[in-house]
C-alpha cells in the first residue's frame, strides 16, 4: 500500500497591509481586511510607507489624525505645524478655519500665528478693524491699532488720518474746530466799532484758528429790529468788516476769511429783553463767528 503524504501548504502574502491567504486543496485566495492597527484610516503598510507611527492615530500630536492629513488635509503628518507659522495644524483647521499649509491666509503680511497670538486679529480678514488699512501697515507702517478703526479716538479714521497727512496716534491731529471754538460778539446800539470786551473776545477767536491751519473762518454780522431794512443791511455789512479787519491786523490771512451782513436778526428781542434807554435788545447786535473746514473728511464720517 502507498501511503500518500499531503503536504499542507500554507503561504500568506502581505500585499498593501492586505492579507492573502491560500490553502490547501483550493487555488482561491482568502482576502483579510488590510491591518490598521490604530485606527487612523491608513493601513500599517502605508504608515510604514510614510513613516509614520501605526500605532498613534496622531504620529504628531497635532490633533489632526494621520489620514485626514493625507487624505484631506494635504499636511505633513509628521510636523505638527506644517506651514510653519506658530499654529498647530489642527488649531488651524479646528479652531481658526486658517490654511494650515499657509503661513498667512488673509495675505495681509502678517503670519497666522502672530495674528492669533501677538496681535489678536483676524488671521481671515486683512483689514481687522474694516478702517480701510490691512493690518500689516497699521502694525509695521503706521503704529495703529489693528482692531481699533480710529485709534486715536478724536473721530477720524486712521486711514482718513494717514489720507490727510496727519497723526492717526495723536487725537489733537488734526485740530477741529467747533462751532463752540468761538466767541460771538455784541455791538453798542447802531454802531459798528469793536468794544474793548468783544476785543478780547476776538484775540481769543484770533489763537483759535492760528492753532487750526486746516480752518477757515465765516463772519456773520446782524443788527436789532429798530430802523430800516436797508439801513440795517448796510450796518451789517459795516460790523462784518470791522471783525473782518480785526482778524487781518492780527495775523489771520484774508484769504481764510469770508464775511455776511445779514441784516436783522431773524429772532426778535423780548419785552424782558428790551431797555427803554437803548431800543432793540444787545443779543441780535452781534458777529459770529462760524468754523469752516478745508479737511477731506468730518469726524465720524
Amino acid at each position: 500500500m502507498k501511503r500518500t503524504i499531503h503536504l499542507l501548504v500554507l503561504t500568506l502574502f502581505l500585499v498593501g497591509g492586505t492579507v492573502v491567504q491560500y490553502g490547501c486543496g483550493s487555488d482561491e485566495p482568502v482576502v483579510q481586511e488590510p491591518v490598521d492597527t490604530d485606527g487612523d484610516g491608513l493601513t500599517d503598510a502605508e504608515e510604514a510607507e510614510l513613516g509614520t507611527d501605526s500605532n498613534s492615530a496622531d504620529s504628531d500630536g497635532d490633533g489632526l489624525t494621520d489620514a485626514d492629513e493625507i487624505n484631506t488635509y494635504e499636511t505633513d503628518p509628521l510636523n505638527s505645524d506644517t506651514d510653519g507659522d506658530g499654529l498647530s495644524d489642527g488649531d488651524e483647521v479646528n479652531s481658526y478655519n486658517t490654511d494650515p499649509n499657509s503661513t498667512d491666509s488673509d495675505g495681509d503680511g502678517l503670519s497666522d500665528g502672530d495674528e492669533i497670538n501677538e496681535h489678536e486679529t483676524d488671521p481671515n480678514n486683512a483689514d481687522s478693524d474694516g478702517d480701510g488699512l490691512n493690518d500689516y501697515d497699521e502694525v509695521m507702517t503706521h503704529g495703529t491699532n489693528p482692531n481699533n478703526a480710529d485709534s486715536d479716538g478724536d473721530g477720524f479714521t486712521d486711514m482718513q488720518e494717514i489720507d490727510m497727512g496727519t497723526n492717526p496716534t495723536d487725537d489733537s491731529d488734526p485740530v477741529y474746530l467747533t462751532e463752540d471754538s468761538f466767541t460771538t460778539i455784541n455791538f453798542d446800539f447802531d454802531r459798528s466799532n469793536i468794544r474793548a470786551d468783544a476785543a478780547e473776545a476776538l484775540m481769543d477767536n484770533v489763537e483759535v484758528l492760528k492753532d487750526a491751519p486746516a480752518f477757515r473762518v465765516r463772519v456773520d454780522a446782524y443788527t436789532d429790529h429798530v430802523g430800516g431794512d436797508q439801513y440795517n443791511l448796510r450796518l451789517s455789512l459795516r460790523r462784518a468788516t470791522s471783525v473782518v479787519d480785526f482778524y487781518t491786523e492780527n495775523g489771520i490771512s484774508e484769504d481764510r476769511i469770508e464775511s455776511r451782513g445779514l441784516g436783522k436778526a431773524p429772532v426778535e428781542c423780548t419785552e424782558a429783553e428790551m431797555d427803554a434807554n437803548t431800543p432793540g435788545c444787545e443779543r441780535n447786535r452781534r458777529a459770529e463767528s462760524h468754523p469752516v473746514s478745508t479737511l477731506k473728511y468730518q469726524p465720524g464720517m
